[in-house]
């Protein structure tokens, strides 16, 4: 089986450094005080692509994977919205509310969602996709799978949570 990976465009890592710095500055109303934003990617609960394409199975399979992810969240302690971002302070893993523009490009920080203590996150690991990738935060137990844009640093977000975990 031959692998296909596509990298993401110059334009896609420009806009998703820019959002990040974005966020940082917007989020900081939302984290308590002493914490700071480490990494954040724009994500959405996996199978929220697949649900929205043409035709019935993709759109059962779509829905019943987003279905999954949400219920893994929610047991977790995690609320999943979309769109949203998922960002790593030095002291917790958040859920933003994000708005996005009619081009679909993240343009703001709307609400601070669910957040988890990094103590009770047990993992982020990042899977490549054709296209994009997928993020598996493992938390009280729980599982909750992502959908990662070609143009997010996901693996940039799972290294700082392994360094902060280790300094927590």
């Amino acid at each position: 089986m031959v692998a296909l990976s596509v990298a993401p465009t110059r334009e896609e890592s420009v806009l998703a450094a820019d959002f990040e710095a974005q966020l940082k500055e917007e989020a900081r109303s939302f984290l308590e005080p002493g914490e700071e934003i480490l990494a954040s990617i724009v994500a959405q609960p996996r199978g929220t692509s697949n649900s929205k394409v043409g035709g019935l199975a993709p759109q059962a399979i779509g829905s019943a994977w987003a279905k999954k992810s949400r219920e893994g969240a929610e047991a977790s302690g995690l609320t999943l919205t979309n769109p949203m971002a998922l960002a790593l302070s030095n002291k917790r893993l958040l859920v933003f509310g994000i708005e996005k523009s009619a081009m679909g490009k993240p343009k703001g920080v709307k609400e601070l969602v669910s957040a988890v203590p990094i103590g009770e996150v047990e993992s982020v690991s990042v899977k490549r996709l054709l296209v994009g990738k997928t993020l598996t935060v493992s938390a009280n137990g729980y599982e909750a799978k992502l959908e990662v844009g070609a143009g997010q640093d996901a693996k940039g977000l799972a290294e700082q949570f392994e360094r902060a975990k280790a300094a927590a």
